[in-house]
């Protein structure tokens, strides 16, 4: 049996893309709330620090929800995010009021690709 040969990493600028994964734990009758503020938040960083923008998920705990980030490399989401923009600022602010707690699950370099957009 051959073995399949597996997509090349996708790249950018000739850096491997980056992955990260964050899970969001909110707090009751909260999540419309969340989702919305998550949205403007995602928006923000893909215009104002170069991210490759970003999913949400729900999960079989209906207070948890998934969000993957994609970026070009590491080093830019490592960058320091300055977003200025009031709109950025008061919905994160929203987003945090809304969490139980929040952690990025795992950081991720793409060594193999096969998602089709």
């Amino acid at each position: 049996m051959a073995i399949l040969e597996a997509w090349k990493p996708t790249t950018m600028g000739g850096k491997i893309m980056f992955v990260a994964m964050y899970e969001f734990e909110i707090k009751d009758g909260k999540e419309a709330e969340f989702r919305e503020a998550w949205l403007e938040v995602t928006k923000a960083i893909y215009q104002h620090c170069g991210s490759l923008g970003s999913r949400l998920h729900t999960s079989d705990n209906p207070n948890v929800l998934i969000g993957y980030a994609q970026w070009p490399s590491r080093e830019q989401w490592e960058k320091d995010k300055d977003v200025t923009d009031e709109r950025y600022r008061l919905s994160r602010q929203t987003m945090r009021e809304c969490l139980v707690q929040s952690r990025t699950i795992y950081t991720l370099d793409v060594c193999d690709d096969y998602l089709k957009s």
